[in-house]
Order: C-alpha cells, then structure tokens, then sequence
C-alpha cells in the first residue's frame, strides 16, 4: 500500500468546496460542503507519514493523525473511524470547527516546503461518512456498576467525560441549565462553524446509551452541590466559564452594548426557532445596524459573520493590535473579510457616545510597544489619535471568566483560584471537596474545545480509579 502514500510532491492540497461569500451570507448553514471519498482519499494520501508526526504532537488529544490518515488513503474508512474515535470523543466537531492552522495542520511536517495536510476536513470526512454508515452506536457496557456521577454542565469537558465513565459502566447524570445538551458548542458557536444536527446526533447517541440528562437544571437554584454530592459517589464540574470580562471606559453603560454570549445565544435560539424576545424586539437583531465588535478572538469572529448574516448595515472589528498577532483563526478572519467585515486593526475603544443608547465608539489609534510578560508586544494608544465610527449596536468579545461558583452553587467551602477557576489537584483533578472533580475551562479558563474534550477525558479516568478505590473501602 506504499504506493497510497507520500503524494504531497506530486499533488497539492485541496480544500472540500467553499460556498460563495454571496451565497453563505444568506443562510447560517456551514461554509465548507463534505469531501467526496475520491477527493479524500486523494488529501490523506499527502501525509508523508514521518517518523516524528508534529501533528500528533500538537494536538492536545494526541490523536494518531497519521495512523488513520493512512487508514482512509487506503480505503480503511471504519478502520480509520474507529481510530480517530479511540482518542476523541467528538472527532467530526474538532474536524469542524478546531483552529488547525495553530495546532495539527499548523505544525504538519510538510508545510516547510509544500501546504499542510488537510487533517480537519479529512477527520471530518471520516466520522461523517461512519456516522450515515451507521458504524457510529450506541454505548452498551460490559458490566453495569451501581456507582453514580453526577456531572454538572453539558458541554464538551462533560459530554466526553460522561462517555468514557459510562463506557466503564457507572450510571451518570448530567446537570445543564440550558434546554438543549451541548453548552458553548450549541449555544457560543454559530452554525456556520457547525450546524447544531451534529452536535445533536452526539448528544442523543448519549441518551441511548443510557445517560440521564437534567436539562433546565440550574444548581444553586434546583438543588445545591451538596444535594448533589449525596445524591451520587463522584461530581464532575464541567461548567465552562460564562461571564464576559468587561471593559471600563466612558458610557459602556449605555444601551445596546451587549456581550457576545448574549448576542450569540440569543441568535442561535432564533436559529433553532425558539420564541426569543430579545431578538424579535429588535435589540439583539443586528439587521441596519452599524454593528461595532470589540475583540480579536474566534468570539469576536463569531459574532461577526453573525452580524453580516443578520442584515447588518456595517460590521466593524476593533482589535487593538495588528493581524499578525491576532489570536483568532487566520481562516476565519479570511472567511470574515470575504463576506464584508471591516477589521480596524491597532485601534481600541476610548469611550462609547449616545444619549440613553451607544449611537457611536470614540477610538483611538494604537501601536505595539515593549514585550509584555509573555513575549507578546503590548498595544499603547497613540496620543491625540482619536476618531468616531457609527454604532448602533456594540458587542464586548474580550473573552470570559467564571462565575462566583462557591455562592452560586451554595458551596462557600469549595475552594477557587483568585481568577475563579475551581482549584484541583492536577494530578486527580479533584477539587478541595472529597469525591468533587472539576475539567474543562472551569479549571483552565477560556480555551479551546479539544482541550475541553481532552480534561474531560483525563477527569474521568481520575473519576474511576477514585470509584474503584472507595469501593474497594466499602468491601
């Protein structure tokens, strides 16, 4: 099978079909069509399957990107399923939507002299096809234990770690406050990224394998973490980070300055065909707005192309330093200026004007001075740069923190870091409350969602073995 392979001197990279800007920007539905299986065949086949694969390096989850990069240029699709599957729970979502140009294609051994593999659209391929194959089923253990998990927030860190206990045969609950499963991934990312049937073929797979979703199940408000921690042997809290950090400047008080969770949750409710007031009022609906977003993150990127897909009347991204050190996906700020986003680079927010409501934002021009404490140059105004854009519509996209959970979940002894996150033990991943284990950005902060996956994982591996040694206790 030599002969399938180390074809990325003779053919070059291929992306799957990219809608128009035109075309997209009338729908929410994803950018990029599906490889056909010549075409992914054919991308596979590029690996040059080298004996140090950085790309398996660079992926938090330590997927065997060659092994089933392999698998598919050989025509081993279920083989090459059931590989990507063994090390991540949600392949077909990371193939979608992971900023690979910073991690497994980024760091693609060939890119020093030809263009990377196209590892995302092949991982997403490969599940795809498994899943209208039918390869994909549910979960039926081996062995059914009587130990319970109770796992509070139903995001990527506690959908996967909810996979694996129930692999191992524990009963497991999951706690959400939203009325769908699936937390960031259905409510913070548009469906242009990832259109949210995926996500729930995910979620109901779950339910079929026999976990229990409480869904409209705030804690601190149903029940309290103590309720919890009687209720079952071991919690998990996977419940991301929520809270939008502000911005102290003149007039941030003023109306229609929102968050962009709010406007991204508010929006993908609409797309879902929910009754949402907010919107159908008009002051979440960006539709003849000058619409200004302030941030250069995959936040702020979402809520862009969401503003331009609204109707817009202008859509503006504010970023303080220049595009080199943006930290958003360098393909979704290029998919961004393709559908008519106007980016203001080295520009932040001096104050926002208006009467009751933000009618404009008075910026001034930056420009990147001495290293920072990590390496990074540190943006400073330019004196006397000041200039006004129209605003009817501001959305803060500086990233997120996490809510004050020891009052929120009437648990003033679980113990927190000065920054919010739950303080765990990082070799356990259980918190400072005997049997209580915390994954996912609630320990490491706003960050991606294969870390999530890959803390998910790790806190229910820790989970089992604390399971099977109190068990042992007991007998």
């Amino acid at each position: 099978m030599a002969e399938k392979l180390l074809k990325f001197v003779s053919l070059e990279q291929e992306m799957p079909l990219k809608r128009a800007a035109k075309q997209r920007l009338a729908d929410f539905r994803e950018v990029y069509a599906e490889f056909d299986t010549a075409s992914a065949t054919a991308q596979a086949s590029r690996c040059s399957q080298c004996g140090v694969p950085f790309c398996h390096i660079h992926c938090p989850l330590g997927n065997n990107i060659p092994d089933w990069l392999r698998l598919t240029a050989e025509g081993r699709l279920e083989e090459a399923f059931l590989m990507a599957s063994s090390t991540n729970n949600m392949p077909e979502i990371c193939g979608r939507i992971c900023p690979q140009d910073r991690l497994c294609e980024g760091n693609c051994v060939i890119e020093k002299d030809f263009d990377a593999v196209t590892i995302g659209s092949v991982e997403k391929y490969i599940v795809d096809t498994a899943w209208s194959e039918g390869w994909v089923r549910p979960i039926r253990p081996l062995v059914e234990l009587d130990q319970s998990v109770g796992i509070i927030g139903a995001g990527p860190a506690g959908l996967s770690a909810a996979e694996e206990l129930r692999k191992a045969g524990y009963q497991v609950h999951i706690y959400d406050r939203h009325d769908r499963a699936g937390g960031l991934l259905v409510y913070g990312i548009p469906g242009f990224k990832l259109e949210k049937d995926v996500v729930g073929r995910r979620t109901g797979r779950l339910e079929q394998s026999g976990i229990i979703f409480h869904l409209d199940f705030e804690i601190g408000r149903e029940a309290g973490l103590a309720d919890l921690r009687e209720k079952h042997d071991a919690i998990l809290i996977a419940t991301g980070v929520y809270r939008g950090r502000g911005l102290k400047v003149p007039g941030v008080g003023l109306g229609n300055i929102r968050e962009a969770l709010d406007y991204l949750i508010v929006s993908n409710k609409k797309g879902f065909g929910d009754k949402v007031p907010e919107y159908d009022n008009g002051n979440l609906d960006a539709k003849g707005k000058n619409v200004v977003v302030i941030g250069g993150g995959d936040t702020a990127m979402d809520c862009v192309r969401t503003a331009v897909r609204q109707g817009a009347k202008s859509v503006k991204c504010l970023y303080r330093r220049d595009r080199a050190n943006m930290p958003g996906s360098a393909r979704e700020v290029q998919n961004a200026e393709e559908e008519g986003v106007e980016f203001v680079w080295l520009s932040g927010p001096e104050a926002f004007v208006g009467k009751t409501a933000v009618e404009a934002v008075r910026a001034y021009k930056m420009r990147l001075g001495a290293p920072d404490a990590t390496g990074r140059q540190a943006p400073e105004p330019v004196p006397g740069s000041s200039y006004m854009m129209p605003c009817d519509l501001a959305i803060l996209a500086l990233g997120f923190e996490p809510e004050d959970l020891p009052a929120l979940f009437g648990a003033p002894e679980l113990r927190v870091s000065r920054w919010g996150t739950v303080t765990v033990d990082h070799a356990s991943m259980m918190s400072n409350l005997d049997g209580v284990f915390a994954a996912g950005d609630i320990v490491r902060g706003a960050s991606l969602v294969v870390w999530a996956i890959r803390d998910g994982r790790d806190a229910a591996s820790s989970i089992k073995t604390y399971l099977k040694t109190q068990k042992a206790k007991v007998a």
